[in-house]
């Protein structure tokens, strides 16, 4: 297909314009002629089938998942009816193994991440010693065993690893291994009914807060496990804080009924300003202001320096921040995993475009988005989202595509109709 740039503008979706009236026959011969002509062609464009995108199939039972990191695929599934799992790694060029291991504990594994020259997969273990989230860690060249760890784990900007764990009823765990061995770099006991949040930036997780619904509070820094400072947040009479979340430098709380949001510099745990938030249930970061969902639905956004309230819209189900914009979802669903996608103008709340139904494959901060749309006649649409620019590239046709896709720099993966895993290179 061709690489136009279309801006959708204001999407419909009425009835079809009324037919054209016939021309009169006053006009003879040639006209008839002439739209004889035109039906035939249009016809055979009508019966021309997309090209066939030529792809790597990768063979994979009904429950395995896979996750594609820039030049290798890896693959984990259920070995037989066991809870054994076996995790593959495959070239992308022809889909061909390149080693291939079986995981060392038995359980559900729902995350393959790598970092740097660590690979980490992530599962619930079920075994005679109980169950809970584990990390394992491999060298994502080969797939020799590394380590293992209780807990499920978050990369630090020097590239150790934060693991958090609920080691029984009565104590959670905390520890910073190196990501090379496992070796611990911290640790500490948490006790049971903390809740953690962490503040993860553009290089990885640097704080991390400990709160209790009695309002005690801890800020730690990660790479050292140092008590930044503590406090004890007022929280309501006879209540709890409902919410504690980070947002860019802030420590937010929301609580109370009507709700009430509160913000705290992260580090001192100083009150910044303190602002109604009618019914609000999570604050997200985006951008100039915070962005405020509620029980009800809608959103509603209000500044991040002052607490003072912005703007706000109930058509608006999900928003974040992308490209110097707001990328928002509407209310109503679209269908499986596709969305009605809009882009905001951050300060105002101005629609600036409408990008369409899609479901997003790969989300980048600063880059364009890859998206997919199911077609009625199957296949998917493939196409490039461009945020800041309001407009949509058309990429591709896949017609084996069944969709649960997720993109890297040029390809697409997605399960094919027959469920296995299909890879395709994504034209420039």
């Amino acid at each position: 297909m061709s690489d136009a740039v279309i801006d959708l503008g204001e999407l419909r979706h009425g009835p079809d314009p009324d037919p054209l009236p016939r021309p009169p026959l006053a006009r003879g011969r040639r006209i008839r002629a002439a739209l004889v002509a035109l039906l035939v062609l249009v016809g055979l464009a009508a019966s021309t089938p997309y090209p066939q995108r030529v792809g790597v199939t990768l063979p994979a039972s009904a429950g395995a998942d896979a996750v594609l990191f820039d030049d290798v695929l890896f693959l984990v599934e259920p070995v037989g009816a066991t809870r054994q799992r076996r995790l593959t790694a495959a070239r992308l060029s022809d889909g061909e193994p390149v080693w291939r291991t079986s995981l060392p504990a038995e359980g559900r594994y729902w995350g393959v991440v790598r970092y740097g020259e660590t690979l980490l997969a992530i599962g619930y273990e079920t075994g005679q010693d109980g169950a809970g989230t584990l990390t394992i860690a491999l060298d994502p060249r080969t797939g020799a065993y590394r380590w293992q760890q209780p807990g499920r784990p978050a990369v630090l900007p020097d590239g150790a690893i934060l693991l958090w764990s609920a080691e029984d009823e009565a104590v959670g765990a905390l520890r910073v291994v190196e990501a090379c061995c496992g070796t611990v770099r911290w640790q500490a006991s948490v006790a049971a009914g903390a809740d953690l949040t962490l503040r993860d930036g553009a290089r990885g997780v640097d704080r991390l807060v400990l709160q209790r619904g009695n309002g005690q509070v801890e800020v730690r820094d990660t790479a050292t496990g140092a008590v930044l400072t503590r406090a004890d947040l007022p929280v309501p009479r006879g209540g709890s804080l409902r919410v504690v979340q980070v947002v860019g430098d802030l420590l937010v709380t929301i609580d109370g009924s009507p709700s009430v949001i509160t913000a705290y510099g992260l580090d001192h745990l100083d009150q910044r300003w303190r602002s109604p938030a009618a019914q609000a249930t999570f604050a997200s970061d985006c951008g100039v202001v915070i962005c405020l969902t509620s029980t009800s639905g809608g959103m509603r956004t209000i500044d991040a320096a002052t607490g003072e309230p912005r703007w706000e819209d109930d058509r608006w189900g999900w928003v974040w921040p992308q490209a110097d914009r707001l990328l928002a979802t509407t209310q109503s669903s679209a269908g499986p995993g596709s969305e009605d996608l809009v882009v905001l103008d951050p300060p105002t709340g101005r629609v600036l475009a409408r990008l369409g139904r899609w479901e997003i494959a790969r989300y980048d901060l600063d880059g364009p988005l890859i998206a997919v749309r199911r077609r009625p006649d199957g296949g998917l649409l493939v196409a490039e989202l461009d945020v800041r620019g309001g407009a949509v590239r058309i990429l591709d046709v896949l017609r084996d595509a069944a969709g649960d896709c997720r993109a890297a720099t040029g390809l697409l993966l997605c399960r094919r109709r027959d469920a296995d895993f299909g890879l395709w290179r994504l034209p420039t």
